[in-house]
């Protein structure tokens, strides 16, 4: 074997023995470097699973449609809120829908929404829902999964049949030992013939009126076919209460427009806003664009990854300080053994090398204990919570190869003050 290689062996053993006569020093020292690295994955983790969740919901509203909703203008809400008698006439027109569909560059389909809440009953059972009257390639827009029987069909619309199909919860709710495919359920004064069942995408409710991304899940909705919606509700919603009545005129609730691609929705979003911006003064709409929401989550969560790892990066800071203290102490506490060494002909870059190989030891190990840590830690995070952790490897490797260097940055001062001190001064060291 080389000589070189030999002395460097029989340097790196001596430190590893040196860490090994103090088991107990060692390991707590080795703990700052593994609650760092294990705070730094963890963390990050678990904030790439919260991003990750808000992006897969927004995704799902669609990254190459531009949706639309009817918002009640300030002024007609303080009337609505005086009570009696008032009638309100707001909001977004079939005539909006030709127009975009007509005039905007890009356009693929233009999705009509009414959205209407009554109780649905069947038997005993009288549950409040969402009644949606859509066009037949609702589900192509929004993504919705047929479960069993069908959606609605074009011939549907063209007769304004009374049929209808329901989100799976509710169905449970109203069939709770029937099949629903067989029966029928009343709205108001009508009938309607169950077709199909379909299971929504846990969206968030989007409520109209009020123009927020939150809500409870949307499964509790009941879709009939546009034309039915219009003649069986017709287009002026009354809701009466003890003081009196409320009458709003609404003829759709909801427009998603589907783009080309996405560069069609960039160049779209301005010019829709223009559009209806020359028939509706009272800005009674509200424009919502995925895609640009898409994008601010991202930044987000770039934003908040480096908010997290900033902060459990201190604690490997901290760790290395530790380090930093406990390796000064022992060269304090070991200054004869040096002296005793360097008497004996060892080099000062012996010296270093020796106090460093136990910091890097230290720093390393932890950084190994850390990592295996820090991923079981969101592992079972996630297995006692409904939360969704990711943990991904540029964490992993960022941790570690910090850990690592905090080893070799903080171990260097105390690993060269051993090596600096003279041999007989250290040897008259008790």
């Amino acid at each position: 074997m080389n000589p070189l290689t030999f002395q460097f062996l029989s340097t790196i053993r001596l430190g590893v023995k040196s860490l090994l006569l103090h088991k107990l020093r060692s390991i707590l020292t080795m703990l700052g470097i593994i609650f760092g690295v294990c705070s730094v994955i963890a963390m990050l983790a678990i904030g790439e699973g919260a991003s990750y969740k808000a992006q897969e919901a927004i995704k799902k509203l669609g990254s190459d449609n531009i949706i639309l909703r009817s918002v009640k203008p300030a002024e007609e809400a303080k009337l609505s809120g005086m009570g009696r008698g008032s009638s309100l006439d707001y909001g977004l027109t079939y005539a909006d829908g030709s127009r975009i569909q007509t005039t905007i560059p890009g356009v693929q389909r233009v999705l009509p929404v009414r959205i209407i809440r009554e109780n649905v009953r069947f038997a005993q059972n009288n549950i409040p829902v969402q009644v949606l009257g859509t066009l037949p390639f609702y589900p192509e827009i929004v993504g919705l999964d047929v479960v069993r029987g069908r959606f609605l069909t074009d011939t549907d619309e063209l007769h304004q049949d009374n049929v209808c199909v329901l989100t799976v919860g509710l169905a449970q709710r109203l069939f709770p030992y029937q099949d629903p495919l067989e029966h029928s359920v009343k709205v108001d004064a009508f009938y309607y013939r169950v077709v199909g069942l379909v299971r929504e995408q846990n969206l968030p409710e989007q409520r109209t009126q009020q123009g927020k991304m939150e809500g409870e899940p949307l499964d509790n909705n009941m879709y009939v076919p546009l034309s039915t919606s219009r003649t069986r509700f017709g287009e002026v919603l009354v809701r009466r209460s003890a003081s009196g009545f409320e009458a709003e005129k609404i003829e759709l609730h909801q427009l998603t427009v589907q783009m080309r691609d996405t560069a069609a929705v960039e160049s779209a979003d301005p010019q829709i806003k223009t559009l209806l911006g020359r028939f509706h003064p009272k800005h009674d709409y509200e424009t919502i664009v995925p895609l640009q929401l898409l994008r601010q989550a991202e930044e987000t969560k770039r934003i908040f990854n480096i908010v997290l790892g900033s902060i459990a990066a201190i604690s490997l800071l901290v760790g290395g300080i530790g380090i930093m203290n406990i390796m000064l102490a022992t060269v304090t506490e070991r200054t004869r053994e040096i002296g005793i060494r360097r008497a004996l002909g060892a080099r000062r870059r012996d010296i270093t090398l020796q106090f460093l190989v136990e910091t890097v030891v230290l720093s390393f190990g932890g950084g190994i204990i850390g990592v295996i840590v820090g991923i079981i830690t969101p592992i079972a995070v996630s297995h006692l919570t409904d939360m969704i952790t990711i943990v991904t490897l540029w964490s992993v490797l960022v941790a570690f190869g910090i850990s690592g260097a905090v080893g070799i940055v903080f171990g260097l001062y105390p690993a060269k003050a051993a090596a600096q001190l003279d041999p007989i001064e250290a040897l008259r060291h008790e």
